[in-house]
């Protein structure tokens, strides 16, 4: 093989195992009626896991984006602020941070607008705890992604940035048309598997009592006593859900990698 040769691309044995496994799985689910009995309960709450793993996931895109580029800013109290904030929050393990956000954040600040407001405490306005859960989500993670996005736009060649600004392109043109897209590119795995991990880590707003897999799962086999079958069921809908999400992923960004060698 030459040093520049590229090695052959693998059959995915891996990929016929797993769906072969999972066809059978399946099966067995379906010919039990314990498994089936939990596959039936659990799969409503897939709507729940999915819904608040892609609204965290987009809000957590935001804020990481806003806070790489502060993080890259000229401005001394900028740069600081979104460092000050990335280290506090991966400082911070997740569920810890799902409960402070839920019992103490969320109620003071409800709190604090009730009192601005003038409004009567025992009437007061409240946030829904499944929003609670979105919301530390989305902050946890939006402090991974800022790093990730910090990588990608400082990864982007500097001479491309020079020649776009002596088009005439001003900051916010040079951002979008020269150095986001190309950053894009480049974090666009690692964006993915964030993603498929904030999947997994929605499990955690069960201890908040959403109705979301885990939860079911635990409100199951707590009535039923099947702890086996139960817990079976809620992993092998989220292998379905993780794994699902990764082919379609990778795939993805096998199109988008043609896509800019062929518009290179």
């Amino acid at each position: 093989m030459t040093p520049n040769a590229q090695p052959e691309k693998d059959f995915p044995w891996w990929l016929v195992i797993l769906a072969v496994t999972g066809l059978w799985l399946f099966y067995q689910i379906l010919s039990d009626d314990f498994y089936y009995g939990a596959l039936r309960i659990l799969s409503k709450g897939l709507v729940v896991t999915l819904a608040v793993a892609v609204v965290a996931y987009l809000g957590a895109c935001g804020i990481g984006l806003g806070l790489a580029v502060m993080g890259m800013s000229k401005h001394i109290v900028l740069r600081q602020t979104a460092r000050l904030y990335i280290e506090v929050m991966r400082g911070v393990p997740i569920i810890v941070l799902l409960l402070y956000v839920a019992f103490v954040l969320v109620p003071g600040v409800v709190y604090g607008v009730n009192w601005l407001a003038g409004e009567d405490i025992a009437r007061t306005r409240d946030v829904p705890l499944l929003w609670r859960a979105v919301f530390a989500l989305m902050l946890a993670y939006s402090a991974f992604l800022a790093e990730v996005f910090r990588a990608g736009l400082q990864a982007v060649d500097k001479g491309q940035i020079e020649a776009a600004q002596a088009l005439g392109l001003n900051g916010w043109q040079r951002f979008r048309h020269v150095r986001f897209p190309q950053a894009f590119r480049l974090i666009l795995p690692p964006l993915g598997n964030d993603f498929v991990a904030m999947v997994k880590d929605s499990s955690l707003v069960a201890v908040l009592g959403i109705s979301d897999v885990a939860q079911l799962a635990k409100v199951t086999a707590a009535g039923n006593f099947r702890y086996f079958e139960t817990y079976n069921v809620a992993a092998f809908l989220y292998l379905v859900m993780t794994i699902g999400l990764s082919l379609v992923l990778r795939r993805f960004e096998a199109r988008m990698r043609s896509r800019g060698q062929h518009g290179s």
